[in-house]
């Protein structure tokens, strides 16, 4: 660190993550877990076997046709019946979550990345969690406005989505990884505002007092009942949480998305087809996939496909990464452990304990 300062980051240095340096953080992480059950159980299974009579929200599913973009220079395909799937969580920077901001900042950010590794058989699954602000070779990609952009190197991986779009952060991935990626699936955090009015409320157990003068957000220490308003605040705080960094608002986003989950579990939503519906309607208007799956339908029948994948026996680790020794607020793959992990999702193997240590969580 330059520094060993706490102050919360400015908005124009909002993606410097301050006082990171010395933080431990846990090596197996559960929130591609409930990423992955959110989007492919909340979204679908929620419904049960009413998920097919609710064509009317089919528009609801935003989509996006990355295939010509992505061209012929893939990865092979692992001829297995495995399936890797990019999962982002995307904060728009507009509407409820520009709020939280003051409106003084806009644009797209991808704050959580997930490489989900569903192996042959389907009965578990690993994700792998890319830190934002690691530093990548961007490849060749399409323009927003047309055009191409030059590879690059040295780009912060968060910067790639907001800059060329979910086609290029699905290169930038399989470029870095040589894994290569059968669907792509992006949840907006401000979405989860009338998901969470739908459901009637989440409740979020706060280790600590937060206080936001920002979002205006006040939550006591201990279990908390929060609305869709406060969800959301509570999902997007910085300010309010330890030192002001990224990895308070991470914690506090898995914290929820888990209360979430457990809400939905709890909640007979079978039983009751209205309320199904207007958790469905609120889910899939947050979501975007890619073209091939933007449908009910066809997310039936991928959600139905990964029925097997015990939750118990689903796991994420964190990408090994190491602090960059020309900029400290920036991290690196750490190698040979980051190439021995993508390694052994490619060839669908055990990933070994030594692909799972990373210097900068003091793993």
């Amino acid at each position: 660190m330059t520094q060993d300062v706490r102050r919360p980051a400015a908005h124009g240095d909002r993606d410097l993550p301050a006082g990171r340096r010395g933080r431990k953080a846990p090596r197996k992480r559960r929130t591609g877990r409930i990423v992955l059950l959110v989007l492919l159980v909340l979204v679908l299974a929620a419904g049960g076997g009413l998920y097919w009579m609710y064509a009317s929200i089919d528009g609801n599913i935003k989509a996006v046709d990355i295939t010509k973009e992505l061209g012929d220079d893939r990865p092979a395909k692992v001829p297995t019946t495995g399936q890797n799937l990019l999962v982002l969580g995307s904060d728009s920077r507009a509407g409820a979550n520009a709020a939280l901001d003051g409106a003084a900042v806009s644009g797209a950010r991808s704050d959580t990345a997930l490489v989900v590794h569903i192996p042959e058989g389907r009965t578990r699954a690993v994700a792998v969690s890319i830190p934002r602000d690691t530093l990548v070779t961007r490849p060749e990609c399409t323009r927003k406005g047309g055009g191409t952009a030059p590879s690059a190197q040295r780009v912060m991986f968060n910067s790639v989505y907001s800059q060329y779009g979910p086609a290029c952060v699905v290169k930038t991935v399989e470029k870095m990884s040589g894994v290569r990626l059968d669907h792509y699936m992006e949840i907006d955090f401000a979405g989860f505002k009338d998901l969470v009015d739908a459901i009637g409320g989440v409740t979020v157990d706060v280790e600590r007092p937060i206080k936001d003068t920002h979002s205006g957000l006040d939550l006591a220490a201990g279990p908390q009942r929060l609305d869709g308003t406060q969800s959301l605040a509570f999902v997007r705080t910085r300010y309010g949480v330890g030192d002001g960094s990224d990895l308070g608002r991470i914690g506090n986003q898995q914290k929820f998305l888990t209360a979430l989950l457990t809400e939905v579990k709890r909640q007979d939503l079978l039983g009751s087809p209205a309320k199904t519906y207007e958790i469905a309607d609120s889910a899939t208007k947050a979501l975007t996939t890619d073209a091939e799956l933007a449908s009910l339908t066809a997310l039936g029948d991928y959600a139905r496909s990964l029925n097997g994948v015990d939750p118990a026996n689903m796991e994420t680790i964190m990408l090994p990464v190491a602090y960059d020794k020309k900029d400290p607020n920036r991290v690196v793959a750490h190698e040979p452990a980051a190439k021995q992990l993508w390694t052994a999702i490619r060839e669908d193997t055990d990933i070994p304990e030594s692909a799972k240590k990373s210097p900068a969580t003091g793993g």
